[in-house]
C-alpha cells in the first residue's frame, strides 16, 4: 500500500500544474479497476465535480494525492505502471504531436526536454551522451512523492516510445531511486527488465544508436507549423521572463511565416500602441528587435537541423524575403553561416 508523503515541491521549485490531457491515463487506470472520479475527488480531498468533466488543468499536487488515493483504492501496488500504460497520443497534447513530427528518436528526446512542461510540471527530462551510451534521467520536482509518480512517468515514456518506434523498444537499463516495494514481475512485464532500486536517480541507460532510430511515418514537413505552435505556447509560460516579452515573443513566432512581425502589426496585435509597447519592453529591460531576434535565432537552429528544410525554407519561415539576409543575420547572431552550423549539428 502506498504510504504517506509530503508531496511538498523542492525548495526552488513552487506548486505547478498538470493539463487535463495528462490527467486523462489516471482518470483511465482507476476506472479500469472499478474506481470512479468521484471517489477519487472524495480520497484525494478535492471538491465534488473537479474532475467532470476533465479540467483544462490541475495543481500538481492535486495530481499526485489522485495517483496515491487511486492506488489506495484500487488495491493496486503497480497503480503507477497502470496510469502509464494508459497513456494515448493525445496524452502529451501539442508537445506530443511535436514528437510525432520528429526525424529520429534522438530529435524526439530533445524536443522532449524542450516541452515537457506544455504537458505537467511534475518534474524535467535530460538526456546525456557518453560514448556508446546514452542515459536518460528525471529529476521530480516533487521527490517525497510516492514510487507511483515517477514509475507513471517512465511507464509512459515507454508506452509512448512504442508510438514513436512504430514497436517494441530494446530494452533498457532502468533505475529507481525509491526502493522496490511490490512485486517484481509487473516490472519486468512492462520494462522487459528488473529495475534497479534505491539508485542514486531516476533515469534509464540505453544503446546510443537508438537515437538515430527514425519515427515510422514522421511527416516532418509539419515539424515547422508544430514546433512554431509549441514555441508559443512555451513562450506564454516561461518562468522569469517578464509577461510583456512573452507575449511580444508568442505573437512573433505566430507571424513570422506570415511577414508580420513589425512592430506596428505585433503592437496591434497586442491591442497596443508602438510606443507604448516600446515602452512596456524598455521596463522589462529588452526591446522589439532583442526579442524578434531571439525568437528567430532559437527556431533557426532548430529549422537547421531538419534535412528536409532548405535555407530558402527556413528563410521563409522565419519571414525573410531573401535567404541573404537570413544568411547575413544568422552569421550575427552564431558567428557562422548557416550551412556550416548545419553541418556541424549534423
Amino acid at each position: 500500500m502506498t504510504k504517506p508523503c509530503s508531496i511538498a515541491p523542492a525548495a526552488d521549485n513552487p506548486p505547478q500544474r498538470v493539463t487535463g490531457f495528462y490527467l486523462q491515463p489516471l482518470l483511465d487506470a482507476a476506472a479500469a479497476r472499478g474506481v470512479t472520479a468521484p471517489a477519487l475527488e472524495r480520497a484525494a480531498g478535492l471538491p465534488a465535480g473537479r474532475l467532470t468533466p476533465l479540467p483544462d488543468s490541475l495543481a500538481a499536487a492535486d495530481y499526485i494525492r489522485l495517483l496515491d488515493a487511486g492506488a489506495e483504492l484500487a488495491d493496486d501496488p503497480h497503480f503507477g505502471l497502470h496510469v502509464g500504460e494508459c497513456v494515448k497520443l493525445g496524452t502529451y497534447s501539442v508537445y506530443g504531436l511535436v514528437l510525432l513530427a520528429c526525424r529520429d528518436i534522438g530529435q524526439a528526446l530533445e524536443q522532449t526536454m524542450r516541452y515537457e512542461a506544455l504537458a505537467h510540471d511534475l518534474g524535467r527530462s535530460q538526456v546525456t551522451v557518453s560514448g556508446a551510451t546514452a542515459r536518460y534521467e528525471w529529476i521530480s520536482h516533487y521527490p517525497h512523492a510516492s514510487r507511483h509518480l515517477v514509475e507513471s512517468v517512465f511507464a509512459g515514456i515507454q508506452t509512448f516510445g512504442r508510438w514513436l518506434a512504430g514497436g517494441a523498444l530494446p530494452v533498457a537499463r532502468i533505475a529507481f531511486a525509491h526502493a522496490g516495494e511490490a512485486a517484481m514481475d509487473e516490472y519486468e512485464r512492462v520494462f522487459g527488465s528488473r529495475p534497479v532500486f534505491d539508485a542514486p536517480a531516476n533515469g534509464g541507460e540505453f544503446d546510443a544508436a537508438l537515437l538515430a532510430l527514425p519515427v515510422p511515418n514522421a511527416d516532418i514537413s509539419l515539424y515547422p507549423v508544430l514546433q512554431q505552435h509549441a514555441e508559443r505556447l512555451l513562450g506564454q509560460r516561461e518562468p522569469g521572463a517578464p509577461a510583456i516579452v512573452a507575449r511580444v515573443r508568442a505573437a512573433i513566432i505566430r507571424n513570422l511565416a506570415h511577414d508580420r512581425v513589425r512592430l506596428a502589426s505585433i503592437a496591434q496585435e497586442l491591442d497596443l500602441s508602438p510606443r507604448t509597447l516600446q515602452r512596456k519592453l524598455s521596463e522589462a529591460g529588452s526591446s522589439f528587435q532583442a526579442v524578434l531576434d531571439g525568437a528567430r535565432h532559437a527556431l533557426a537552429q532548430d529549422y537547421l537541423r531538419q534535412p528536409g528544410l532548405s535555407l530558402a525554407d527556413i528563410a521563409f519561415l522565419l519571414g525573410y524575403q531573401e535567404q541573404s539576409a537570413f544568411t547575413h543575420a544568422f552569421k550575427e547572431w552564431s558567428g557562422t553561416n548557416p550551412g556550416a552550423w548545419r553541418e556541424r549539428a549534423a
